[in-house]
């Protein structure tokens, strides 16, 4: 080996541990960017109360976004909100994503967070609500996305793998939560 080759060697070892060292410090933000933002929509079909919040954006969660959708998401029946699981909004938003909907499409929200009170009423009135319902901890929403049949919203919700999802095609929705992966 040459005087000449030994230089181009350290050269080019040192500007790749230059440019691998600038890259590490770059990719946490670079990360960010590629995600971009995320936001959720969605009806209350209730109360036709409407939400478009971005809860993600280049810095992380969006407190203000996240706060609107526990607002939008709370029992509607009693006024009580709590913290929705955030793997709950994202397997949302994974679900419209898997349809090729638009970021700005509403789900029609037919139940999100049920108060302890809202769910044991509703477990009286009938056998299909369970009394340890994963509602009650935030982590489920029953919805339907309007131009999007019932059994093909399930079928997306089945795929997606996360969580239950129960079909109600009488009642006009499909039931989603990030509890233990089941179906009925």
């Amino acid at each position: 080996m040459t005087v000449a080759t030994r230089h181009t060697d350290r050269r080019g070892l040192l500007a790749g541990a230059l440019a691998f060292g600038a890259g590490a410090l770059l990719t946490p933000k670079a990360a960010f960017a590629m995600v971009g933002e995320k936001r959720l929509a969605f009806r209350n079909v209730h109360n036709n109360e409407r939400i478009d919040a971005r809860y993600w954006g280049a810095s992380g969660f969006d407190a203000d976004g996240l706060a609107e959708i526990n607002h939008g998401m709370r029992d509607w029946r009693t006024g009580d909100v709590t913290a929705m699981d955030r793997d709950l909004i994202d397997l949302l938003v994974a679900l419209r994503d898997k349809l090729g909907a638009s970021p700005r499409s509403s789900f029609d929200l037919i139940s999100g967070y049920r108060s302890p009170q809202t769910n044991a009423s509703l477990h009286a009135r009938s056998n299909g609500v369970a009394t340890k319902s994963q509602h009650m901890l935030g982590k489920a929403s029953d919805i339907a996305l309007p131009g999007v049949r019932l059994e093909t919203l399930r079928t997306a919700a089945l795929s997606i793998g996360r969580g239950g999802v129960g079909y109600y095609p009488r009642d006009g929705f499909v039931h989603v939560d990030t509890g233990r992966v089941r179906t009925w």
